[in-house]
């Protein structure tokens, strides 16, 4: 079983990042504020506005981690890549699968039956906790349950799209139900920019969630620009959006209501400017990503492994089977599913 190593979050806006040895280390005002070794890093992750070093970039380049610069509000900026993993012919059988609408199709739904049961599943389990949610989610629940038995009838990408953005909708009218923290609001999902704190940390998290599944498809293979859910564009790593789709419910929704919930968060926390966009203080994202670092070392039962597995090795897994499925190793994609 790959070993989970840790990802590093540069947070603060005003910091460098350079090599030295088998070190990185981060400066400020040309003085060291910190030195952290390579060999328990497999991604970096930078929100600051200096950037590093080409020696540092190249050294990541060389030892496979993942480095990726983005917006202090979590935009994506850019992504620094090595020398690409695996063998070139998964890659040429994954074109040619690509292409063909059938098999497209068929992982599609796959992955949104799996997403939306995910989701569904969730819901159920708070009305079984608090029934006092119960009056609130169980129309929403009964919705998505008959959505998920049209999905194997779909009979091509567009619908199937269709489908899953008004159970999408759905899904966040019951989220905004689970939220008991009577300091914020959540009416819909809004996004580039997010309008409220609630939409801003589902944003930020579900890029982060983007960024490992990007890291899982390279490290096993796979290209991860070329998927078979959402539209291939320039610059738009589609296939990782598209495995994204079965993790967002359970690792990214139930941190974000655990943060809120919990009141860890605070009106303090966001910053809404004169366009209405909302972001996060520096104080904010350390905080959640502490909590996001905490979520991802959290084991589970896999659904198909049968064994203990931390979080945040489920994209891994999920680009592991996607390429034995590729390679006909396996009969069938298997997506992850979980019962809550």
């Amino acid at each position: 079983m790959r070993k989970l190593l840790n990802t590093l979050y540069i947070t603060q806006e005003d910091v460098y990042l350079k090599l030295d040895g088998l070190n990185v280390v981060l400066t400020k005002n040309s003085e060291i504020v910190a030195r952290i070794p390579f060999c328990n890093i497999e991604n970096i992750v930078c929100f600051n506005y200096l950037g590093c070093s080409p020696q540092l970039m190249g050294k990541c380049a060389d030892a496979g981690i993942g480095l990726c610069f983005l917006k202090p509000s979590g935009e994506f900026l850019a992504r620094v890549t090595g020398k690409v993993h695996g063998n070139v012919h998964l890659r040429v059988i994954q074109y040619e699968k690509m292409r063909q609408s059938s098999t497209c199709l068929y992982l599609a739904q796959k992955t949104i039956l799996a997403k939306m049961k995910n989701s569904r599943n969730y819901l159920a389990k708070q009305m079984r906790e608090d029934l006092t949610l119960k009056p609130y989610l169980q129309t929403d629940v009964e919705y998505i349950e008959q959505k998920i038995a049209d999905v194997p009838f779909v009979e091509d990408l567009e619908t199937l799209r269709g489908l899953e953005g008004v159970v999408a909708k759905k899904y966040f009218h019951a989220f905004s139900k689970v939220l008991k923290n009577q300091d914020f609001k959540f009416e819909i999902r809004n996004k580039r920019p997010p309008l409220d704190p609630v939409n801003a940390v589902l944003s930020y998290l579900y890029t982060l969630l983007a960024l490992d599944c990007q890291s899982a498809l390279e490290t096993v293979g796979l290209d991860p620009y070329v998927g078979y859910f959402h539209t291939d564009r320039p610059g738009r790593a589609s296939l990782s959006l598209d495995i994204m789709e079965e993790f967002r419910c359970f690792v990214v929704d139930r941190c974000v209501l655990s943060l809120f919930n919990k009141k860890q968060l605070n009106k303090s926390c966001f910053i809404t400017n004169l366009t209405g966009a909302v972001t996060m203080t520096d104080e904010c994202r350390r905080l959640i990503i502490h909590e996001w670092q905490s979520r991802k070392k959290e084991e589970i039962m896999h659904p198909v492994l049968h064994e203990k597995t931390p979080i945040g090795l489920l994209p891994y897994i999920q680009a592991r089977l996607l390429s034995k499925y590729i390679r006909n190793e396996l009969p069938e994609y298997i997506p992850f599913e979980v019962k809550l």
